[in-house]
């Protein structure tokens, strides 16, 4: 009896400590680890690559020269770097990072006004509050991709 109770105690607490522990779809116990500096070093790299694929496909839309769209495009990638220095600084408030953010809105652009029309100021100024829509863009080029191999 005293054996009976025992086995069925450890096979429950057997059966607790199996279930607690994650799985994937094959049963798979999945470990959680901390990311390798490779892995780190990767994702850096991806999302600086998805960072100029934006930024390319913005500057699509622009009616500037090329010339234009270099010096604009070095503009977003330094306001691009200070914003992420200013969201990653420790302020005491959110509203003092807020201000911070709002200020290098305002002011990061500003020599940019006298050298690009305004109606590319204000597409500048739309994307920066996050109203570009980059999805047209694409199928907008996947249409001239198709349209020029149909014409070819």
């Amino acid at each position: 009896m005293k054996k009976i109770v025992i086995a069925l105690l450890l096979l429950f607490l057997g059966l607790n400590v199996y279930s607690q522990t994650r799985r994937d779809r094959m049963g798979n116990p999945q470990v959680s680890s901390e990311p390798s500096e490779q892995d780190i070093e990767k994702r850096k790299r991806m999302i600086e690559e998805r960072k100029l694929e934006y930024i390319d496909n913005f500057l699509s839309t622009l009616e500037a020269d090329e010339f234009q769209k270099v010096i604009i495009k070095q503009h977003l990638l330094t306001y691009y770097d200070a914003k992420m220095a200013v969201l990653k600084t420790r302020f005491e408030h959110s509203l003092d990072r807020n201000n911070a953010i709002k200020a290098l809105e305002d002011n990061h652009f500003k020599e940019l006004e006298t050298v690009i029309s305004e109606g590319d100021m204000n597409k500048i100024q739309d994307m920066i509050k996050g109203d570009f829509d980059e999805k047209a863009v694409k199928k907008e080029k996947k249409k001239k991709k198709k349209k020029k191999k149909k014409k070819g």
